[in-house]
């Protein structure tokens, strides 16, 4: 299988601008740069209305983001409950019908949401595979990294609906379980997919699912991010908040 996308590789982007002295792009200080910190946010009082789907440039994209530190104090993965029923009354948890839906072939569903056949495409190593035990359900932000960001304020009930997210296609991804366990918990200041042509949509992929959440980034991450806009010029950001 042949995948085509229009991408610039990880090590042209990261060399775009030293990571130490990278900074908001030119025009990005005339956006909204008072945020509330992301754990005060009600994002759950914000009228119908606001949750309309919004789409920005990636260095836009980033400076929409409040800039606070991380605190991983009461993490536990526990706190987010997963995979859970699902969105159809069909007998698929989250994590098979994600995986129903992102098949390249479809897979057979049998007794019990059983997958057998089908194949997936793990964009993240550029790599199909054809066994869906062999695929883990990446998180975009992992969770960790979500509590970290603001998830920590929240109730039971919208870490749930966070953990198994299925209304914005960037928030939950199939991928190979080797590449998922080696992002683990990391940010993109830590951690780039393998694959150099999967770096634009995996900037675009964290950013939009930051933006959905109003999640927080720190310093560190916002310079890595910066870079990243950088070399993706053409790269948008498509997102909705979540209700």
């Amino acid at each position: 299988m042949i995948i085509n996308l229009t991408r610039v590789t990880v090590t042209t982007a990261l060399a775009l601008l030293p990571l130490a002295a990278a900074t908001a792009p030119a025009g990005a200080a005339q956006a909204p740069t008072a945020q509330v910190p992301a754990a005060t946010q009600t994002p759950d009082a914000a009228p119908a209305s606001a949750r309309v789907a919004e789409t920005l440039s990636l260095a836009v994209a980033v400076n929409r983001l409040p800039v606070a530190t991380e605190s991983r104090t009461g993490y536990t993965r526990d706190a987010f409950k997963h995979w859970n029923a699902g969105l159809k009354p069909d007998g698929c948890n989250t994590r098979n019908e994600v995986l129903i839906s992102e098949a390249v072939q479809a897979p057979t569903v049998g007794a019990r949401c059983a997958l057998s056949g089908g194949s997936w495409w793990s964009y993240y190593d550029d790599t199909v595979v054809e066994s869906a035990s062999s695929l883990d359900i990446d998180h975009m932000v992992p969770l960790a990294e979500a509590w970290d960001s603001g998830a920590h304020g929240w109730t039971a009930a919208r870490r749930e609906a966070y953990a198994n997210d299925q209304g914005q296609a960037s928030s939950l991804v199939a991928v190979t379980a080797k590449s998922n366990r080696s992002k683990a918990d990391q940010d993109p200041a830590q951690w780039l997919p393998p694959a150099a042509d999967a770096l634009c949509r995996y900037t675009s992929d964290w950013l939009a699912t930051k933006l959905r959440w109003a999640l927080s980034i720190d310093e560190e991450e916002q310079r890595r991010l910066y870079q990243l806009a950088a070399g993706c010029p053409s790269t948008r950001v498509t997102f909705t908040p979540a209700p």
